[in-house]
């Protein structure tokens, strides 16, 4: 069980580095692997293994691209905030109550970014408007993050996506803020579940370390494929998503 979960946080790095969505891979396995935990708990050790992740990820991109703190800056801080609200809030609304609004917004995304192949291929400046800009935080650092806190898988893409629908940043440095701002949201949920006593310390820790090396890895491997590589990635993720959120709601309705 132990190798399933350090070889599952490993690939969950490469995944969340890329285009977000690690939690996808992460989550379900602690789950499985060790089912003794309560859901807080197996959250709170999530959130330990992926800060290390998407916080190398971010330092990664930061080196060796440019970020626009004005947007970036603004939401992390924003994401710090909402995230700890929604992880305090973990537990209290059934997962029943949003999986199909999120499973709608996947499909929504799932067509929207194939029948725009453009999308996200090249930085589109003009969208850099004063609105957008403010736009961008409330929606990345506000409600995408209060998302996270709750219970979070599919985060780092649906910040990715906000950012190259709304300020019209390209796939790779829309990658680049998600991770900044995931690390924040990461942040947030973990001071709330560490401080209610819901962190597996050592499991983390170890978790963790795999889980850098994966985000270094893909990190790296963005930056040198570029956007078509991320798009690709991007909607393998998505469908991802909507296969597993689509089977949770078909089990629970059957």
């Amino acid at each position: 069980m132990i190798v399933t979960l350090l070889i599952a946080a490993a690939a969950a790095g490469w995944v969340d580095a890329v285009v977000g969505g690690g939690g996808l891979l992460l989550l379900p396995a602690l789950l499985l692997a060790a089912p003794q935990l309560p859901l807080a708990t197996a959250l709170g050790t999530n959130k330990l293994a992926a800060i290390c992740g998407t916080g190398t990820a971010a330092l990664t991109y930061a080196r060796r691209t440019k970020i626009d703190w004005g947007v970036a800056g603004p939401s992390a801080a924003l994401a710090l905030l909402c995230a700890g609200c929604g992880a305090a809030l973990a537990g209290a609304v059934p997962a029943a109550a949003y999986r199909p609004v999120v499973l709608l917004v996947l499909v929504a995304v799932a067509v929207f970014v194939t029948i725009r192949p453009q999308m996200g291929l090249h930085e589109d400046a003009t969208k850099r408007t004063t609105l957008r800009r403010g736009l961008a935080v409330a929606v990345a650092g506000g409600v995408i993050a209060a998302y996270d806190g709750l219970i979070g898988p599919g985060t780092g893409t649906f910040l990715v996506l906000a950012f190259t629908t709304l300020i019209g940043a390209d796939f790779v440095h829309g990658s680049a803020m998600a991770k900044i701002v995931n690390t924040a949201t990461n942040l947030g949920a973990l001071i709330v579940f560490a401080s209610t006593g819901h962190v597996a310390w050592l499991l983390g820790a170890g978790m963790a370390v795999c889980n850098i090396a994966g985000a270094v890895l893909g990190a790296r491997m963005a930056l040198r494929r570029g956007s078509g590589f991320v798009r690709i990635i991007l909607l393998a993720v998505v469908l991802a998503l909507i296969v597993k959120l689509g089977w949770d709601q078909y089990r629970l309705s059957a």
